[in-house]
């Protein structure tokens, strides 16, 4: 039987959360603004634990150790959030993702991705998770819309969407 991803609680309880452990240990982060993306949709997709094992490569050939321990959330990320500053959140944001240069390693277009949003007008451009969804924070939903245009555009991605939040997590309907 397959397992459930460790990030699916995510979209199951409401409001932001901090995501420790493996994902699956949620803490409340407070919000005092919406917070506008856009994300970029691939045109196929990427192996996460391939993702992994190209960090863990480019990391042994950098010399580089992770250290011990789970990584944290940065003091500045959790204040801009918090505040609602996007600039703030942007340049905490910017190169906080360790595995976007393995994503970015084993499919080298996600570049031109994150190029033509940056260029279009992005605060910040992020691989998503292990990829290869990119996102990109806008200041508000016109720019937003400018940014997804101009995305669905550049021929860099299959498909643009945008999002507003926080958001309040899945309803149970019955």
């Amino acid at each position: 039987m397959p397992e459930l991803g460790s990030d699916v609680p995510f979209s199951l309880i409401r409001g932001p959360r901090l995501g420790e452990g493996r994902g699956e240990v949620l803490t409340p982060l407070e919000t005092g603004g919406t917070f506008h993306w856009v994300f970029a949709v691939a045109d196929g997709g990427l192996s996460t634990p391939a993702v992994y094992g190209e960090c863990d490569r480019l990391r042994a050939a950098a010399g580089a150790d992770p250290g011990p321990g789970q990584p944290s959330a940065s003091p500045a990320l959790l204040a801009a959030l918090r505040a609602g500053d996007a600039a703030a959140l942007a340049a905490s944001v910017s190169h906080s993702n360790d595995l976007q240069p393995a994503a970015l390693s084993l499919r080298p277009s996600l570049a031109a991705t994150l190029a033509a949003g940056t260029e279009a007008g992005a605060l910040a451009a992020l691989v998503s998770g292990s990829g290869p969804t990119t996102a990109f924070l806008v200041k508000s939903r016109e720019d937003g819309e400018r940014v997804a245009a101009a995305l669905a555009a550049s021929g860099t991605c299959r498909a643009v969407r945008g999002a507003a939040g926080p958001v309040e997590g899945a309803v149970v309907v019955a």
